[in-house]
């Protein structure tokens, strides 16, 4: 008898509700080619989570947002979706996160996912998992040229913008403390060679930071600029360490400086191009782990 399947499409998470229709669209994408297929979520994030969870009690703001899937209320972090699934009998999962780089959440999380799938028992039909995947992060994971090439060939759109308005094109990416920033600088180098107009790429933690991104434009003598996030969703990041208002915020910032900026509050999980980017690497998770999707 074949082994039950199920997908998890994971995401650091939203609250906002006009941020959530990305995450919502791949999980749909997903569920569509592989209707035989369950489909769930998991959000990453617990304080994304406990404000879901806590939303699911609010009779008002469940009134005042009727859009709102159910799913999101109960939504559990990936451990706890693996652990449902297994409970209803899925022994085969297909994990993809929605990140954009290896970098340590996608550590953490490829640690929890694989400890799960670590578990033996004497007797095989009682272990809790027969078969696990995890799908690339957006750029790849350890080799990111081919995914790199992909990407920049998905963001011409954004380029062809910034070349209409006489603008450099800089991004913001998230970043963190591990060793992941390196497909930033290869993707800047990418975008500059293969469309020659002004690319910068910056992240809130981490090098290349803003202080960078000034530097290069600075050096360009461009005075338009089109701000836009490098991340799934245009969440929290996006709305007040990029586009705010506040004296710190990059929109801010280069305004001082001396630019005309323009903010685009539109994640990379806008494009359904990137979306197909991420269903191809859950494929490919689920080729090497010898799970047929259906």
């Amino acid at each position: 008898m074949d082994e039950k399947t199920a997908i998890v499409i994971t995401s650091f998470g939203t609250t906002y509700e006009t941020t959530l229709e990305p995450i919502l669209a791949l999980v749909r994408e997903t569920q569509v080619k592989y209707p035989e297929t369950p489909v769930r979520l998991a959000f990453t994030s617990n304080i994304i989570r406990r404000i879901w969870n806590e939303r699911a009690a609010d009779a008002q703001y469940r009134r005042e947002h009727p859009q709102i899937p159910e799913m999101l209320y109960g939504v559990k972090n990936v451990l706890g979706v693996m652990a449902d699934l297994q409970n209803l009998g899925y022994r085969n999962i297909v994990v993809q996160p929605t990140l954009i780089t290896d970098g340590e959440e996608y550590a953490d999380m490829t640690a929890y996912v694989s400890a799960l799938a670590s578990i033996k028992t004497l007797k095989p039909k009682f272990q809790p998992f027969a078969a696990v995947g995890i799908g690339k992060p957006l750029t790849g994971a350890y080799s990111h040229g081919e995914y790199l090439e992909a990407l920049a060939k998905v963001l011409e759109p954004d380029i062809k913008q910034a070349k209409d308005a006489k603008a450099a094109l800089v991004y913001m990416g998230h970043g963190n403390e591990h060793m992941s920033q390196g497909a930033y600088y290869e993707l800047e180098i990418i975008l500059n060679r293969k469309y020659g107009v002004p690319v910068a790429i910056g992240l809130v933690e981490g090098l290349p930071d803003f202080d960078t991104v000034l530097e290069k434009l600075t050096a360009k003598k461009v005075k338009n600029v089109i701000l836009r996030p490098l991340m799934y969703v245009a969440g929290d990041h996006a709305e007040n360490d990029m586009a705010g208002d506040e004296e710190d915020s990059w929109k801010v910032m280069l305004t001082k400086a001396g630019f005309n900026v323009t903010p685009v509050l539109e994640g990379l999980g806008h494009k359904a191009a990137v979306r197909g980017i991420f269903i191809n690497h859950l494929e490919e998770a689920a080729k090497e782990a010898g799970i047929k999707l259906k």
